[in-house]
């Protein structure tokens, strides 16, 4: 029977109509299919290049002849080992898949049409997009002009009756900026009690500053405080997306609500398990991002190239000029990195901290890129 053409466009809710779908780095085996290359570098998605410890790995792999089983809805195991870690009760922990997942929850559960969401420019882009699919409105705030990151005063400005959450990414993505503790939590302070604001600490593994806050700390003083972390970052498990949120449990109980069925599957609970445990593993993870980081700034100064000094296992650098051709001569190269045109920087280019031989074949192909 033929159907009538029905543009479907038009059924969908407003806010979804307007979206631009998250892009994510390109994969080694999509570049190397189409510039007929071989041995390309990925640098362009903040991944662990390590990856995670051997134990979770082994637990991973104990898990798979479980498969035909619906994994644990409630991820008993892997949220008694996180409100440990927290020191917080289990009623506190919400599990994602990936902690975008929980972002998403927190906006489907505060916001919607005629609510408001606050977030800097230059902020982590899944902000935008789990505001607008919700049909809330975006108050995007100015950034710090010499550092690109997060103006606490200008978006505090912007929070009004209508404000429902606010997003602070800290470190934030893609400038790997960062607030220190006094600041942050003279902002979070002076917040009206109506406004839940996230903190997105993805990142927080790998800052080492002494005036950086933990504020998964501060729950007992602020209930309308969510904080989120991640395991696809330091804990190098970003293929199989868990991620989670440490909140008030009356918040937590909202977010669980939503929360979809089964979303944190099981062979990524078990390995979260384990890695949450091998700190020594860890460590070597931190050791190799510092000692990346100076190999890069170091090529950085000897090509006389300038960017954003970072506390993540990432660093934006200042190309000076359209960064799109830069890139693209990049892939050329056999090297992946992320152009970051859509955070507002058209001019630069961010680059993850790989193995010293994957960061040194990047400074060489800079080189030749912007030659």
């Amino acid at each position: 029977m033929d159907h009538p053409d029905t543009r479907y466009e038009e059924l969908a809710v407003p806010g979804v109509r307007a979206l631009h779908p998250y892009t994510p780095g390109k994969p080694i085996a999509e570049l190397e299919r189409e510039y007929g290359i071989r041995n390309a570098v990925k640098l362009a998605s903040n991944e662990n290049p390590l990856g995670p410890p051997p134990a979770a790995i082994a637990a991973a792999q104990q898990e798979l002849a479980g498969l035909a089983r619906y994994p644990e809805g409630s991820g008993n195991l892997l949220t008694a080992a996180l409100a440990e870690k927290h020191a917080v009760p289990a009623e506190a922990i919400t599990l994602g898949n990936g902690s975008n997942d929980v972002l998403d929850m927190v906006a489907r559960v505060f916001l919607g049409p005629g609510g408001e969401a606050v977030f800097s420019r230059h902020a982590f882009a899944v902000y935008p997009i789990v505001v607008q699919a919700v049909g809330a409105r975006a108050r995007l705030a100015a950034a710090q002009a010499r550092t690109c990151g997060h103006d606490l005063d200008a978006m505090v400005e912007l929070v009004g009756s209508e404000t429902r959450v606010v997003f602070i990414a800290n470190p934030n993505n893609p400038t790997g900026t960062w607030l220190a503790e006094q600041e942050l939590h003279r902002f979070v302070a002076d917040l009206p009690e109506h406004v839940i604001v996230v903190i997105d600490e993805a990142y927080f593994e790998y800052v080492e500053q002494p005036d950086y806050p933990d504020t998964s700390r501060w729950l007992a003083e602020f209930p309308n405080l969510v904080v989120t972390r991640t395991f696809s970052k330091a804990y190098g498990l970003a293929g199989l997306r868990v991620g989670y949120a440490v909140s008030a449990p009356g918040i937590a109980d909202l977010l669980n609500r939503v929360r979809h069925p089964f979303n944190v599957n099981s062979v990524a609970q078990a390995a979260a398990v384990a890695a949450l445990n091998d700190s020594v593993h860890l460590e070597a993870v931190l050791q190799l991002n510092r000692d990346g980081m100076q190999q890069l700034e170091t090529g950085f100064k000897m090509l006389g190239l300038s960017w954003i000094p970072s506390v993540g296992n990432f660093v934006t650098m200042d190309t000076g000029q359209d960064a799109t051709a830069v890139y693209e001569r990049l892939l050329q190269l056999g090297v992946i990195v992320r152009p970051v045109a859509n955070y507002g920087l058209p001019e630069y280019l961010r680059v993850t901290v790989g193995l010293p031989e994957e960061n040194e074949r990047f400074l060489s192909a800079i080189a030749r890129a912007l030659a």
